[in-house]
């Protein structure tokens, strides 16, 4: 499908017309930042890592909202494999204005037991596969003359936390890269990101005794973890049109866990 034959929801939809790239589309942070742009008017491109039958099933709930969709597999530190599958994507559903970088690793161990693999591992994904993702999609952003982007670091870039060195200096890094590109490439493509802090997902639901999440929220105004469901409205404030003065922002999503 060409650019010229793109069709979108209603005229009224704050997203109608454009196309958002969400990569780490398939998990829960993913897919409820996916829902929320396909309810104001986004197509989705669903990026997933060999989850398919994931992919698929998110493909019919976001086109159920109204959203077209085409579901990609990639990784994303790959720099081949990322091209390939955004060239199909766009193939499908034509250029891509909207760019959220969620997909991620994170990892627990002391930095005394890391070794340079594993090190480098965390910056793989984190930093080098948001640079790889993104260096794909700029240029044909700038080329139109618009995009948007928005980065998914974490609160723990801030605050630091134990057992987590590399997943809080990748994040920290990405933070730098957020500000940098703002400068480079803004006001024609605006360059954001997210700082969410301890969100309740299925990875965490095994851990979240009483106790866990009173250690992890106890800093926090609101005591509690954040849910899936909060985080998407920010994005999709930050890639819509009241966003025009937001460029190298960080929006800290964790209920008062990082203030200032």
């Amino acid at each position: 499908m060409t650019d010229g034959d793109r069709t979108g929801p209603t005229a009224q939809a704050p997203l109608g017309g454009s196309v958002a790239l969400v990569t780490g589309a398939v998990g829960a942070l993913g897919a409820a930042i996916c829902r929320d742009l396909a309810r104001d008017g986004a197509d989705i491109v669903v990026h997933h890592l060999r989850q398919d039958d994931e992919a698929r099933a998110l493909c019919g709930e976001l086109e159920g909202l109204g959203a077209r969709t085409v579901s990609v597999s990639a990784d994303v530190t790959d720099t081949e494999e990322v091209a390939a599958a955004l060239s199909r994507a766009q193939d499908q559903l034509g250029p891509i204005d909207i760019l959220v970088n969620n997909a991620g690793w994170m990892e627990s161990r002391r930095l005394v037991d890391t070794d340079l693999a594993q090190w480098r591992r965390t910056m793989s994904v984190d930093l080098d596969g948001v640079f790889i993702v993104t260096r794909q999609v700029v240029p044909g952003m700038l080329e139109r003359g618009e995009g948007r982007i928005v980065n998914v670091s974490s609160q723990l870039a801030f605050k630091g936390a134990t057992d987590f060195v590399a997943y809080c200096t990748a994040k920290a890094g990405l933070l730098g890269f957020t500000r940098a590109l703002a400068r480079e490439i803004g006001p024609t493509v605006r360059v954001n990101a997210i700082a969410p802090g301890p969100i309740d997902t299925p990875m965490v639901t095994p851990h979240a005794t009483p106790d866990w999440v009173h250690a992890r929220t106890r800093d926090s105004v609101i005591g509690r973890l954040g849910l899936p469901e909060e985080i998407g409205p920010a994005v999709t404030f930050l890639v819509g049109p009241g966003a025009s003065l937001f460029h190298g922002q960080t929006l800290h999503l964790n209920g008062g866990g990082v203030l200032g």
